[in-house]
């Protein structure tokens, strides 16, 4: 458990959606929050808006040196006691007509960040016997979503790693929780018909995520109707799965508008 009261919090993708909701809900409540993000003038934007506790570093998520320069530079300011790794992409679409390199570098940012950052994190809140990491992963990480494959990998990847990472840490004072949140109203979702799915705003997931340095449940979904929702796909027969998912929107994610996901795609190239 971990009072956010002068607490220091990391977050991965701190510039925008998820990762600024975040990083405002947990200086409201007295942390001081270190945003990190590849886009630096962004994320030096949104510190200032949220006033003196919150600070920017340039930060590439697919950059091993960049990541230990991260950490690094926060460790020297003093411990750290909550690491959100939040930095994501989705790309749409069917798997057979999506670009190979673009689906890579999904992996690289969705799973491969998230193993990166609690890996460099752990060993100090280990020796501590104290901290707090927080992984954040989606729905599509308990039930998976046609046109979002390599997403629903990453996440479904992100929920193992997770789950097998907890039994390692059982004693040692340190926790990790996974939020899975529904899907949310960021860049992440633009010209997605989302239908009958339920939506959040990014408040709504960033609350969990500071909710869980108190409560350090392992999973999280947002919101917590949905926990069951992976149950549902293991033991419905995926026709019948199939045809709900269409009824809800679920396979949605095939169908999107383009020219509404332009910006948010060019920019994910380069950020």
């Amino acid at each position: 458990m971990i009072a956010l009261a002068g607490a220091q919090v990391c977050i991965t993708g701190g510039a925008r959606g998820i990762g600024a909701a975040t990083a405002a809900a947990a200086a409201e409540r007295g942390a001081t929050v270190w945003i990190g993000d590849r886009d630096l003038a962004a994320a030096t934007e949104t510190a200032k808006s949220l006033g003196r506790r919150v600070n920017a570093l340039h930060l590439d998520v697919t950059d091993e040196t960049s990541f230990k320069d991260f950490v690094g530079t926060v460790s020297e300011r003093g411990p750290i006691d909550m690491f959100v790794n939040n930095a994501g992409i989705q790309h749409m679409g069917r798997f057979v007509d999506q670009d190979l390199e673009a689906l890579q570098r999904e992996l690289a940012i969705n799973l491969g960040a998230v193993l990166t950052g609690t890996h460099l994190v752990l060993p100090e809140m280990v020796r501590r016997g104290r901290g707090h990491v927080v992984n954040v992963s989606s729905m599509a990480g308990k039930i998976t979503t046609p046109g979002i494959a390599t997403y629903s990998a990453s996440k479904f990847g992100v929920v193992a790693l997770d789950r097998a990472i907890r039994a390692e840490l059982a004693g040692t004072g340190v926790t990790l929780t996974t939020v899975m949140p529904a899907a949310t109203n960021t860049e992440l979702t633009a010209g997605v018909r989302l239908r009958l799915q339920p939506t959040l705003q990014p408040e709504q997931v960033a609350a969990a995520i500071v909710a869980s340095a108190t409560h350090t449940r392992g999973e999280v979904t947002v919101p917590r109707y949905l926990a069951p929702m992976g149950i549902f796909e293991e033991v419905i027969p995926s026709s019948i799965m199939w045809r709900l998912k269409r009824f809800v929107g679920g396979a949605e994610y095939g169908a999107f508008d383009p020219a509404q996901r332009r910006a948010y795609l060019e920019r994910s190239r380069t950020s």
